[in-house]
């Protein structure tokens, strides 16, 4: 009988079923800390998970009052990980996200030059209202979440893993904002739209923030933890098949693509690129693992696909006319492209 296949996870190794287990218990116990303040957002909730473990930023995106913040709040709370917050503002400069140098004087009256770090050295960063902030100061972002370092005065400083950007925006209020370059926008993993709670969702929230109890946030694991099961996350299987089903997605976003249906065709003026798919499978090897699976499924692609798309898609001059969305041709795309 073969041997059962060992993993690294933490300090030490365990057999594949334990490191699996371990995953789903360390997903779901973050999933229960973040419901007790956040409600409605479910399908938010997984996949800002599964960019956590695949290593990835998110950019989030709703309407004033539905949570954005406190959902990266909670998480930040739940996780014994470094936290800072930016608040995205007009003049906003990149020295106040990335820090600068300053003249220190020391006890025997010489003086030199620190550097002083800002608010970016830390594992979970939140950029609040991102799009507020001046190209400038958007672009201080760049640096550190393609590479996870910084350079200031011509000198490297690496970030501490893992490094997390967290940027929330308010589609609405658009006077004053600064929309987020192309370049930037690739840079997040998933952008994920917060929705209206129900009826049911607003009462419960109604409930919380009324009572005179707040919940209480317990901490669940750490940094290590967190690098633990991002290298667990790229050892899962993808099967040729999967993996050319996600890469046809991808391709089929593109307008000069042969696998383009008609609206891309006609509406988009460019598709997703290599991140796209990146994302795509980094994302759904990571939601077969909150499943208690080691190889991804078809449904695990799809799941993900509209969070790794909708913003690495821009629509041509006749499909912001017609108004087309980038959700419906994304659903498109997914109804058109078989498995």
């Amino acid at each position: 009988m073969p041997s059962v296949p060992e993993t690294r996870i933490g300090a030490g190794a365990m057999p594949l079923e334990e490191a699996v287990r371990r995953y789903q218990a360390c997903y779901d116990a973050l999933a229960g800390q973040v419901a007790r303040t956040v409600v409605g957002q479910e399908q938010v909730v997984d996949l800002l998970l599964a960019s956590l473990f695949a290593g990835g930023h998110v950019l989030l995106e709703g309407a004033p009052g539905l949570g954005k913040t406190l959902l990266v709040r909670t998480l930040a709370s739940a996780l014994h990980l470094k936290f800072s917050r930016v608040q995205c503002t007009p003049d906003l400069m990149p020295a106040d996200i990335i820090g600068t140098n300053v003249l220190i004087e020391d006890p025997s009256g010489g003086q030199r030059m620190e550097f002083e770090r800002g608010p970016i050295f830390a594992n979970i960063v939140l950029a609040d209202e991102v799009n507020r902030a001046t190209p400038k100061s958007q672009s201080a972002f760049l640096e550190a979440m393609e590479e996870g370092r910084v350079t200031v005065f011509g000198t490297d400083h690496v970030l501490d893993q893992p490094f997390l950007v967290m940027a929330t925006q308010n589609p609405i209020e658009m006077e004053g904002t600064y929309p987020l370059p192309e370049a930037q926008l690739d840079r997040f993993l998933f952008k994920l739209r917060f929705n209206y709670p129900d009826l049911e969702g607003l009462s419960r929230i109604v409930d919380q923030t009324t009572a005179e109890v707040t919940p209480v946030i317990e901490t669940q694991f750490g940094a290590s933890d967190v690098l633990a099961m991002r290298t667990l996350v790229r050892q899962v299987k993808l099967t040729d098949p999967v993996k050319r089903y996600a890469l046809r997605v991808v391709l089929a976003s593109q307008p000069e693509s042969g696998e383009a249906g008609s609206a891309v065709r006609q509406y988009v003026r460019y598709g997703a690129g290599p991140r796209a798919a990146q994302a795509i499978i980094l994302g759904a090897k990571a939601l077969a693992l909150a499943e208690g699976r080691y190889n991804v499924a078809y449904e695990d692609v799809r799941r993900v696909v509209p969070a790794a798309l909708v913003h690495r898609i821009s629509l041509n001059f006749e499909g912001e006319i017609r108004g087309e969305g980038v959700d419906a041709i994304v659903r498109q795309i997914l109804d058109e492209v078989p498995e």
